[in-house]
């Protein structure tokens, strides 16, 4: 039992001595690596300057002159047209991304067609919009959100096609401006035939629903005028006039009251039913630095001298292994 302790004790100072050894031997290794990499540098000081200035001018160039312009356009589908605008814009963005020109400068008719490099469509979610006045959809809000995330209820396809408006965004590189992208693209959205003759017909239903509203509104206005002159002559008279409920007068004020706040909206609406897709407004040419963010300046140089180190090592290794190919032959 005696031998055996001294013997363990031999042995860790052994290990310990070891692991002490490998610890030095590391840190030897990574001066080393340090030195050697700061001596290359100094050798090829020349060539890393002149790998750093050729990496500012290119990335500076670049950066001034690949420039990314996002665009905005917020229209408002009518007339149940919201699958035929994300369809539409879903088939203009595969034109895109094949190249078709054609198609974009003759059916679309972009004036520049391969300036546009990308186009979507997304709904502005607008939960409140959505509900208002439309008792239904506050029941299907609810009844979708007892299965599911109310966030994922409000993002969902099928309820955000409903909302008010949208926003078709796209991608240029370079500035444009209204009668070369947004004109012909509003034309183009508005040329379905079928959503041409529903637009005339439902602007004229409107028109008329109005008028018929005002007429009986002015209907409404002469019975309570009559209410009114009744009370007057009965008081005159030194008589009451009882109306009971009967008379259903504050049902009458009830649609009268209704009927101007709908007038407003009609009204609203005929603002907006002149077009299929209506425009609501358009901001362009936001440069859009995300992509490099300006970064080229900073990029090339890093990338030139990484090639050259990369090339270097490959130098090594090849004159190395070339020694050793011509010592085996010998």
């Amino acid at each position: 039992m005696s031998t055996k302790v001294p013997q363990n004790n031999y042995e860790q100072e052994i290990d310990i001595f070891q692991l002490s050894k490998s610890i030095g031997s590391f840190f030897d290794r990574i001066n080393v690596f340090i030195f050697k990499s700061i001596q290359f540098f100094v050798r090829n000081w020349f060539i890393v300057m002149f790998l750093i200035v050729l990496g500012l001018g290119l990335g500076w160039y670049l950066d001034s002159n690949k420039k990314s312009f996002q665009n905005q356009l917020i229209v408002t589908p009518n007339f149940g047209s919201v699958d035929y605008l994300y369809s539409k814009i879903d088939l203009i963005e595969s034109k895109i991304a094949a190249g078709d020109t054609v198609f974009l400068k003759n059916v679309v008719g972009f004036s520049h067609p391969k300036t546009i490099k990308k186009i979507e469509i997304k709904p502005i979610a607008d939960v409140y919009k959505f509900i208002e006045d439309k008792e239904q959809n506050f029941e299907l809000i609810k009844l979708m959100a007892e299965v599911g995330e109310v966030k994922k209820v409000l993002e969902d396809n099928v309820t955000s096609k409903n909302y008010t408006f949208h926003t078709i965004s796209f991608v240029s590189n370079q500035q444009i401006n209204e009668k070369e992208v947004v004109e012909p693209l509003l034309k183009y959205l508005n040329s379905s035939e079928y959503f041409s003759e529903l637009q005339k017909t439902e602007f004229k239903n409107l028109q008329q629903q109005i008028v018929q509203n005002d007429i009986i509104i002015f209907q409404i206005n002469q019975v309570l005028n009559g209410f009114s002159n009744t009370v007057k002559n009965g008081s005159k008279n030194d008589k009451l006039v009882y109306y009971n409920e009967n008379t259903q007068l504050n049902d009458i004020i009830k649609t009268k009251q209704y009927l101007i706040v709908d007038q407003g909206k009609n009204r609203l609406k005929l603002m907006n039913y002149d077009k299929t897709i209506k425009e609501i407004n358009a901001t362009l040419n936001i440069n859009n630095t995300k992509i490099t963010n300006e970064k080229f300046k900073f990029l090339f140089p890093i990338f030139f001298i990484f090639i050259f180190v990369l090339i270097h090592l490959f130098q090594k290794f090849y004159r190395k292994q070339l020694l050793k190919s011509l010592a085996n032959k010998v």
